[in-house]
């Protein structure tokens, strides 16, 4: 039974993550967002708002699409990196797709201070938070355990874990979310991560099992 720990603790995390996602979710639609958490969203809209626009883009379509090609690209020539890339792959799919339906379940209006961009779709959970933690922090997770040179490693994951909370800043600088929103993001983001390791971890139990039996 130990060999199945590992696929248990994944799932167990992931299921934990997104009721924590569902959580969040329900508090904010009945009670709203906390007085002094609103009141220093608020102060920060507009805040650099052309640098924000320009990090807001990292976790959008126009700089994603032409990434997951990129990336794709390197899995045929890189064939050590191939199981990241398409964990990472799948991780954004699931991201963006889980953050979609939560969306819908919880139809939570956009607010009305935005600026540069004005964003029509429903506004909890946040689709950005949700792939800068199930890809962008993924990424930094898998680098950081590679075996590139150690500098590069350190300069790589430094990049990658500011650029988490940079995309955050942005979403609320441009008044794109609430602060809820990026934070049940996060949560489904990381859902989306544990549930693919455990689907990962699942499988190579059952073919280690079918080479033994």
């Amino acid at each position: 039974m130990r060999r199945w720990q590992r696929p248990t603790l994944y799932a167990s995390a992931a299921l934990l993550s997104f009721v924590a996602a569902m959580w969040i979710g329900l508090l904010v639609m009945k009670f709203g967002e906390p007085a002094p958490v609103m009141a220093f969203a608020r102060a920060i809209v507009g805040v650099h708002a052309r640098i924000a626009w320009d990090f807001t883009l990292i976790a959008r379509p126009e700089v994603l699409l032409p990434l997951g090609i990129a990336l794709i690209v390197t899995a045929f020539i890189a064939r050590p990196w191939r199981g990241r890339i398409a964990f990472s792959l799948f991780s954004l799919i699931l991201s963006w797709r889980a953050d979609a339906f939560l969306q819908h379940l919880f139809r939570r209006p956009r607010r009305t201070d935005w600026v540069i961009h004005h964003e029509t779709s429903f506004s909890y959970p946040s689709s950005h938070a949700a792939i800068s933690c199930g890809f962008y922090l993924l990424w930094a997770f898998f680098i950081a355990r590679s075996e590139l040179p150690l500098a590069l490693r350190v300069v790589l994951v430094s990049l990658l874990v500011l650029l988490w909370p940079t995309i955050l800043w942005s979403r609320l600088a441009l008044g794109a979310h609430y602060p809820s929103d990026l934070l049940g993001g996060t949560f489904v983001g990381l859902a989306a991560v544990f549930a693919l390791a455990a689907v990962a971890e699942t499988i190579k139990v059952v073919g280690a099992t079918s080479r033994r039996a």
